[in-house]
């Protein structure tokens, strides 16, 4: 094992093929009236964990996956044999989901600011954005470390529900937050590793220039663990500032050996320019590849020159982007971006806190919002925004690697549907969870039709399984 850190300034992992350990321990249920798996293996099992009868994104037929070790060690048609068994019945496999933003510190925290917040952010085209980062600093009051890390763990079990395995979390650490939330998601990341991987933004949410501090006490969280250096150079008074900003956390960036992560140009107004500075600081500072660009809204009302710079000057930099068209009526321009060869995910944004009073932690809802924001309606164009919470969002944060398939990591989902459209329609959580070769939640629900005095009805013949199990 090397002692180099990895693109989030971590040392490097242990051997993938030790046996994992779990802070996490979810109990297994198994099908419904089924036992558990034998404590150990039978003689005649080939796998710890086999998959059965899968449905696979690109390939005719149906699979089974067997997983030994932590790894994906087959991927065949042929029967496997394994101590645990999922029975997938058909439905899609695939590799867990990435979200690529989160404001962790703030989940669930809506209504404590009242409803300016949000009006002001999703208002129009966004005009008062800033504004609404102004008016949600009033969250703040009183904040403590045991409700934002309650709030956050229950936040990181729903991802642990919806199947996500890797979170860019950003937590506020400005003069009014100071470094309250960096503790709580220190220890959060600590128990759900192995499970559900938190990676940690410090984030000046005030900006750096207009609130003296700042500056410092993003320093003190990365020396306290926070894994990204973040900025919101957007909201400085001044393009000088913006691009001072840019500079200083790019410089602390270069300095610790860390990504960068900025919310840039969260507005639709076509003269905020900060994801063009923070793409040439890049450059600059020899940060190529270890930048992200957050939100970049603005650039859904460039002029099509405009957009072709940009992305010229993102794939000189490295710098990869995330959207949240679900939060904002202003979006970036996924697919236009995409096909210039600059790589985008989907982020979840917010759950139920002052700036949007919806969100579960559920990529495949995400998925199925953009698709509508983005006019996602072909095959090829769902497909696209699959891409964008799996593969793709987690190209976006550096994480790259085999997939689903022979030599990968034995991190999968079991989802309710035969296709991409399909899980689309039902975005409902998988029905298996696996991470590191282990099973680690199983989600079931059921309805039973009563319809007046015919009592319980059966599905109608020829009606998929899912119109009676959602």
């Amino acid at each position: 094992m090397s002692d180099q850190p990895d693109q989030f300034g971590r040392p490097e992992q242990p051997d993938p093929l030790a046996e994992p350990s779990y802070a996490v321990q979810p109990e297994y249920r198994g099908e419904p009236d089924q036992p558990a798996p034998p404590d150990h293996p039978r003689a005649t099992d080939q796998f710890e964990l086999v998959v059965t009868d899968a449905a696979l994104r690109g390939r005719d037929g149906r699979y089974s996956i067997g997983v030994s070790d932590g790894q994906i060690a087959a991927v065949q048609q042929e029967p496997l044999s394994g101590r645990v068994e999922i029975d997938a019945g058909g439905n899609l496999v695939t590799e867990p989901f990435v979200n690529a933003h989160l404001h962790l510190c703030k989940a669930y925290t809506h209504g404590r600011a009242g409803d300016a917040v949000a009006s002001a952010y999703a208002g129009g085209s966004m005009g008062a954005a800033m504004s609404a980062v102004e008016l949600a600093s009033a969250v703040k009051d009183g904040y403590g470390e045991d409700a934002i890390e309650a709030n956050a763990r229950r936040a990181m079990f729903e991802a642990v529900r919806h199947g996500v395995r890797h979170v860019l979390a950003f937590v506020d650490v400005d003069t009014k937050a100071q470094l309250t939330g960096v503790g709580p998601l220190v220890r959060l990341r600590e128990e759900f590793e192995g499970v559900a991987e938190l990676y940690i933004v410090a984030f000046p949410q005030q900006g750096l220039l207009r609130d003296p501090g700042a500056e410092d006490l993003v320093r003190q969280a990365i020396a306290l663990g926070a894994d990204v250096v973040g900025g919101i150079p957007w909201i400085e008074h001044s393009d000088d500032d913006a691009r001072e900003h840019i500079s200083r956390m790019c410089a602390l960036a270069a300095e610790h050996g860390r990504m960068v992560a900025m919310l840039v140009d969260d507005a639709g107004d076509p003269a905020l320019r900060t994801t063009e500075m923070l793409a040439a600081e890049m450059i600059r500072q020899g940060l190529e590849g270890r930048g992200i660009a957050h939100h970049a809204r603005a650039v859904g009302s460039y002029a099509e020159p405009s957009v072709r710079r940009l992305a010229n000057l993102a794939r000189q930099a490295g710098l990869t982007f995330v959207s949240s068209p679900h939060t904002g009526p202003a979006h970036l321009p996924a697919f236009q971006l995409a096909d210039l060869g600059v790589p985008v995910a989907f982020g979840q944004d917010d759950i139920e806190d002052t700036y949007y009073p919806f969100g579960r932690n559920n990529m495949l809802e995400v998925a199925f919002l953009a698709a509508h924001s983005l006019g996602a309606v072909t095959h090829q164009a769902l497909e696209r925004v699959f891409d964008m919470v799996t593969g793709e969002a987690a190209q976006v944060l550096g994480l790259n690697g085999p997939g689903l398939a022979v030599g990968g990591a034995a991190d999968l989902v079991v989802l309710d549907g035969s296709s991409v459209r399909d899980v689309l329609i039902r975005h409902n959580p998988p029905r298996y969870v696996v991470a590191g070769g282990r099973i680690v939640a199983v989600n079931s629900s059921s309805t039973a039709f009563h319809l007046g005095a015919r009592g319980e009805q059966s599905v109608p013949a020829g009606w998929p399984e899912h119109g009676a199990a959602t």
